[in-house]
């Protein structure tokens, strides 16, 4: 049997694309991909909770697994040994197309199942290195992080607006219906009065 694995880590990306190249590689070397699984999840999962385990179970001597590249089968460097060391042991073989490796059972194999994997895992390590150092500067530099709370955001959607709420209150207009007007909630719009000391 001849497996075509295909994986995406979010739902903006498209395994169609990975299915492309392994089809159009296949078709060129009168290869028949015999089954296909293809599936959108983070390789941050438990191997037990992604497809490729169904694959891995089914696996045969004299199979073969292709895949676009190693880094489908797994980010961390003891999974995609494991996962590359279980199809030795059943005497199957994995294609990776952008490395363009047939790992098999011999010791070169073995060597750069080893070496791709810790590529993965420093890549990923860097990554989320990278990630860090930039957060630690923008909080140094006193940038705010992450999303405007919902309060504040409607807070100063008000402010924005400060005439015509106002406005309303001048006319007696009640809380609700002040509210209702501007979209907001009474705890917002009672926090936005004392902020800008209006009164009723």
């Amino acid at each position: 049997m001849i497996y075509g694995y295909c994986r995406v880590s979010t739902a903006h990306q498209h395994e169609e694309n990975q299915h492309f190249v392994i089809e159009k590689f296949a078709n060129k070397n009168d290869i028949k991909i015999d089954e296909w699984v293809e599936e959108k999840i983070s390789s941050s999962k438990k191997l037990s909770d992604r497809k490729l385990s169904i694959i891995l179970a089914k696996l045969k001597p004299g199979d073969i697994l292709i895949t676009t590249e190693i880094s489908r089968l797994g980010r961390s460097l003891l999974e995609v040994m494991s996962i590359l060391q279980m199809c030795l042991e059943k005497e199957c073989q994995v294609w990776t197309l952008k490395e363009n490796f047939r790992l098999g059972a011999d010791i070169q194999s073995k060597v750069l199942a080893f070496a791709f994997g810790l590529s993965a895992e420093l890549s990923k390590s860097l990554l989320q290195e990278r990630v860090r150092e930039s957060l630690a500067r923008r909080r140094a530099s006193g940038k705010r992080l992450g999303r405007p709370r919902g309060a504040k955001s409607k807070t100063l959607k008000l402010g924005k607006n400060k005439k015509k709420v106002k406005g309303l209150i001048g006319k007696g207009i009640s809380k609700n219906q002040i509210c209702k007007i501007m979209n907001v909630s009474k705890k917002t719009l009672t926090a936005f009065i004392q902020q800008e000391t209006v009164g009723l």
